[in-house]
């Protein structure tokens, strides 16, 4: 793995810190590959309201990248190799290739030192991170299984990273070899899931709405009229146990699947009858899996006239599931149909836990306010074949600048292991794209294509 993952996802994880009010200095450990990383003398991580900052030099010194500093523009420039990271000191907005992404908390200058934010890049790269409060440490891994940081705290437990409702299932992704137990009890109605050797990540509470010292939570559930809400707890120490409760409205049949083919993703679903159902993929179908980019706190970029890239990305996926839902040698699973939340390695595993055939990610661009035109990417080679389909049908459909079919390094591409394809429909920093794909007119011929485009590759009338 190129180094510019240390950094990608040293930007990242380790908004685990525990969170104060104001902004504060840690003496924080930095272990990779089970190696301490000798800071600079003065060197410290702060902590700013929540989100954990790193020094710039840390990036250069220690992992060894090409770092720039524009006096002028405060703007800092971290490149290795075809990467390329531009952050900017007070903005949130920082550019990843020339994609934007917005950080939780913007680069800031202590006393000439630059410190950028460490956790808007973590999902980019597929490192794995811990961070051991009682160590004050953090681990880094480049690539799993050559250091396991529990081994230097006595504990091999899975960890539970993160939980969604979505379709009337409950989407649950886990780290490691955990055990689900799951069973269906009245008076009242629910359903327990007990997640045996499993314990939550230590970045599950960033996300979720949890309480770090009780080590609970739960979330109200509106749109489904089987379930009331999901509650989580650290049920058990020994063993280690997650316990996980759908409080449902009335006794509900449900259906289990993953874990035990190494997806890393637990799925319980309420949509069963009395009897099984088989998992989607299994009719003799092509699976398609359609992902609405961003989404919920996750706005992604802004357009020109600030609308944002979650509703319209959500809005076109919605659009080509409809479409999707009446062919018949076609079954469509959507990572998110509300305004939702979802780790990206979470909406790669949901694809990789079902075998999809195919992956599609939703997004809209952004540039400078003259760039215009639509991109499609792929990262593997054999990714090339569905990205092309794709992209002849949708430049037709949407009528901008043909601007390619591109590689990109991005995550839920990277890491999904069947074809997959990143969109760039449009500029939404440019006036008259943004237009366009507001435009609903406009989305239904996108989303047509879309179609057309995964049909010419999957071959399927």
């Amino acid at each position: 793995m190129k180094k510019f993952g240390f950094f990608m996802f040293l930007v990242v994880i380790m908004i685990a810190f525990p969170k104060v009010a104001d902004a504060s200095s840690y003496n924080a450990k930095i272990y990779l590959d089970g190696q301490q990383i000798n800071l600079s003398s003065g060197v410290k991580v702060e902590n700013n309201n929540g989100t954990v900052m790193v020094p710039i030099r840390v990036v250069s010194e220690n992992l060894g990248f090409n770092v720039g500093w524009n006096k002028a523009t405060k703007t800092v420039t971290v490149q290795d190799g075809s990467q390329n990271v531009t952050m900017v000191v007070g903005n949130r907005l920082a550019d990843i290739n020339g994609q934007s992404v917005q950080m939780t908390n913007a680069p800031v200058l202590r006393g000439g030192t630059t410190l950028v934010p460490i956790r808007f890049v973590s999902e980019q790269m597929g490192l794995q991170v811990r961070w051991d409060n009682a160590q004050k440490a953090v681990y880094l891994t480049s690539t799993y299984g050559e250091f396991n940081p529990d081994e230097t705290t006595g504990s091999n437990a899975a960890t539970v990273d993160g939980l969604v409702f979505d379709e009337n299932r409950l989407l649950v992704a886990v780290t490691g070899n955990a055990k689900a137990n799951v069973s269906k009890l009245s008076n009242p109605n629910r359903i327990v899931i007990d997640m045996v050797n499993a314990k939550f990540s230590d970045t599950f509470g960033s996300n979720n709405n949890f309480d770090e010292i009780n080590k609970n939570g739960q979330f109200s559930v509106s749109g489904y009229p089987d379930v009331q809400a999901v509650r989580y707890s650290l049920y058990d120490t020994n063993p280690m146990t997650v316990r996980i409760v759908i409080d449902l409205n009335h006794a509900q049949n449900y259906a289990v699947s993953g874990l035990e083919d190494g997806s890393g993703l637990l799925v319980v679903d309420l949509n069963a009858t009395s009897d099984p159902v088989p998992s989607p993929g299994t009719s003799g179908k092509k699976l398609v899996v359609i992902d609405a980019g961003h989404g919920a706190h996750d706005p992604g970029t802004l357009g020109a006239t600030k609308k944002k890239e979650k509703d319209f990305n959500l809005a076109m996926a919605l659009k080509v599931e409809k479409l999707l839902a009446k062919e018949k040698n076609i079954e469509v699973v959507m990572t998110r149909t509300t305004d939702t939340f979802l780790e990206l390695k979470e909406r790669a595993k949901i694809a990789n836990s079902l075998k999809a055939d195919v992956f599609i990610s939703i997004h809209a661009n952004s540039g400078p306010s003259t760039a215009s035109g639509t991109e499609t990417y792929y990262y593997h080679e054999s990714d090339k074949a569905l990205a092309n389909a794709l992209h002849k049908e949708i430049v037709k459909a949407v009528g901008l600048k043909d601007r390619g079919v591109r590689f990109g390094n991005f995550h839920v591409i990277r890491e999904t292991t069947m074809p997959g394809s990143l969109l760039e429909i449009g500029f939404l920093s440019n006036k008259n794209d943004e237009s366009k794909l507001f435009d609903s007119a406009t989305q239904d011929r996108v989303a047509e294509a879309i179609v057309r485009g995964i049909k010419t590759y999957l071959k399927v009338d």
